[in-house]
């Protein structure tokens, strides 16, 4: 039965659980990269304050990459300045030292780089070997920690590659650690094609912890592909993660691994988090509009069942 506008989930409590989740909202960046038709960067930048709006305290803007690479994000320089003062933090993807030099020179304080734990994925996402993409990436996150700031590492294909199958926990290991070792701040593993099952999140988590990777300084970021994503997500919250990647309406997937459908949506995680008692300072009801109103934009509904279920089973008119 659909529930009506601004229905909220009865709070029942599990043992175990951490009290407060940070969602970090990938929508504007990972979300809109692979969007065929281009979308209007005044457009891109209200669907950020919207966001901040919505209580989300990290909301990821853009990616400094070359244009011919991600054309959709070619409009970096024009709309991060139209969100600088949004109040909220505002990572943006850098891919190499010029990607740095650009978002240093807009005042960006978050940045992360985007690393792969397979050599498929490497060569196909990077045109490297992955000891090639991690000697690109060091003094990027050297130059970014000597001006002050934080430094997230991306971790692609954690579970398995398109083109390799499962991937081995200590090949993810490897990688992580050689990440955590340059200097980042934070590590999200990637479930880039949606893979993982709840066994398998449990035994990552683990092994990293077992190399000293310490999961405060851990985040899961997990595509719904074949359904599991919050499922993997509850099973990292009870090994004690507090960060889980998400984006708004469940918008995006991957450009270069063609089985991966989509994130895992915001207004779904929002929802279970606060079923389960955990604070996120998130309003449902204003994140779920702003979904509405950007599929409005895009032309068409809202893939998150969440966002159906409060909006109605068309989600696609403008507010």
């Amino acid at each position: 039965m659909t529930t009506g506008p601004g229905a909220l989930p009865m709070t029942v409590p599990a043992p175990g659980l951490p009290a407060r989740v940070r969602i970090h909202e990938v929508g504007p960046r990972d979300g809109l990269q692979n969007e065929q038709g281009t979308v209007p960067t005044e457009v891109k930048a209200e669907f950020i304050r919207r966001l901040a709006a919505a209580g989300l305290t990290t909301v990821e803007a853009t990616s400094f990459v070359h244009p011919k690479w991600v054309p959709q994000l070619a409009d970096a320089e024009q709309l991060f300045p139209l969100v600088r003062e949004t109040g909220v933090r505002l990572p943006v993807l850098v891919p190499n030292e010029r990607g740095l030099d650009r978002a240093l020179a807009l005042g960006a304080r978050d940045v992360a780089v985007f690393a792969s734990a397979t050599e498929s994925f490497a060569k196909a996402n990077l045109n490297r070997t992955v000891d090639e993409s991690l000697a690109m990436f060091a003094p990027v996150v050297t130059r970014a920690i000597e001006a002050g700031l934080s430094v997230r590492g991306y971790l692609s294909m954690c579970f398995g590659d398109p083109w390799e199958g499962p991937v081995p926990v200590e090949q993810v290991v490897r990688v992580a650690r050689r990440l955590m070792d340059m200097g980042c701040d934070e590590l999200s593993l990637g479930d880039t094609i949606g893979v993982a099952t709840p066994g398998h999140v449990r035994r990552l988590l683990t092994a990293l912890n077992e190399a000293q990777v310490p999961t405060s300084a851990l985040a899961v970021h997990f595509h719904d592909t074949y359904g599991q994503a919050l499922a993997n997500t509850l099973a990292a919250l009870q090994h004690g993660v507090t960060t889980v990647d998400a984006s708004a309406g469940g918008l995006g997937g991957c450009p270069y691994a063609k089985s991966a459908t989509g994130n895992l949506a915001t207004e779904d995680l929002v929802w279970m988090l606060h079923g389960l008692g955990i604070d996120t300072g998130v309003d449902l009801g204003r994140l779920t509009a702003t979904s509405v109103w950007l599929a409005g934009h895009l032309g068409r509904p809202s893939p998150s069942r969440t966002v159906r279920a409060l909006a109605g089973a068309d989600a696609s008119h403008k507010e």
